[in-house]
């Protein structure tokens, strides 16, 4: 294996493209997103997808490679994406991984198996019975087969509650069991990881409000009703993502645009901590923490010399 890996890792807005894009011209590097939207064709605006400009000529994977009507999935990614990562570090080249979907990044440097397939018959006989009984009674199922799991998911996580069950069903092991198998197992890869935050949390929430307004300005919703026009449905996974759901509202007339800013803008702080939380449960991730005023030179100098270390 050539090549090596670099992982770049944090919140939203927090400037994983841009220092990916840095060290990618510095290190004749390829990027590879880990980000559970971008996989999406047509959702570009909402989901912050690098545009051409911004990757400055660097090649860039895993982006648009699905339908806003397909639910896509951990194991999908993955068996897309390894295939690319072990093209370009047998290359030579370095290939540097670059997202938010912590569950993403680390499910691909760790290999192994998923849990199967979705069977559609059992999801649909899940979704009904759901429909039927409501998700209490799922939820209170889920209980009894696998505790450690439901302790896990909220009563309004129907999507994770109807597959940790389908599972458990398809297979008579539950989520919790399989996931302590894949544990024990080393990860395949051994990456350098980088994280990046703010020194101050109010400076990044200041930076995520700001994203939300451009992306409003830039079109965001004439690209939901571009997505819609074409057939993309409202209940479709993508469409529930932060920055798209919450316009549908407005495009109804019930809600104004202004409060569906704010709604993005207060989800996104939500999931800014909730990335960081996932984050920084991974001892071996380096951390820069940058100030509001930092030029990004200097931030990338911060990444120059982390990775100088680790070559020690």
């Amino acid at each position: 294996m050539g090549g090596k890996i670099i992982c770049i890792a944090g919140p939203t807005a927090s400037g994983k493209t841009a220092l990916a894009v840095s060290l990618a011209k510095e290190l004749n590097g390829e990027v590879l997103s880990c980000d559970s939207m971008q996989v999406y064709r047509g959702m570009d605006i909402g989901t912050a997808k690098p545009t051409i400009d911004e990757m400055d000529g660097v090649p860039h994977h895993m982006l648009d490679v699905a339908d806003p009507e397909e639910d896509f999935s951990v194991s999908r990614f993955c068996a897309l994406a390894e295939p690319i990562l072990e093209d370009i570090l047998a290359r030579g080249r370095t290939a540097i991984l670059a997202g938010g979907t912590g569950l993403y990044m680390d499910a691909l440097i760790r290999g192994g198996d998923f849990a199967p397939a979705p069977v559609p018959g059992l999801r649909a006989e899940l979704e009904a019975q759901a429909e039927r009984e409501g998700m209490k009674a799922m939820y209170a199922r889920l209980w009894d087969v696998d505790p450690e799991t439901a302790a896990r998911l909220s009563l309004s996580d129907k999507k994770r509650i109807l597959r940790a069950l389908e599972v458990y069903l398809q297979t008579g092991s539950t989520i919790t069991a399989h996931n302590r198998r894949t544990q024990t197992v080393p990860p395949r890869y051994d990456p350098i990881w980088l994280g990046l935050t703010a020194a101050d949390r109010q400076a990044l929430y200041r930076r995520i409000d700001a994203r939300v307004e451009q992306m409003v300005a830039r079109g965001l919703l004439e690209e939901i009703r571009g997505l819609l026009a074409s057939g993309v449905r409202r209940e479709a996974t993508a469409m529930q993502a932060i920055g798209y759901k919450e316009f549908l509202a407005v495009l109804d007339g019930t809600e104004s645009l202004s409060q569906a800013v704010e709604t993005v803008q207060r989800s996104s702080r939500r999931y800014a901590k909730r990335q960081l939380t996932w984050f920084r449960r991974n001892p071996a991730i380096r951390w820069i923490s940058w100030e509001e005023d930092d030029p990004p030179a200097k931030i990338v100098a911060c990444a120059r010399r982390i990775l100088q270390e680790s070559d020690k």
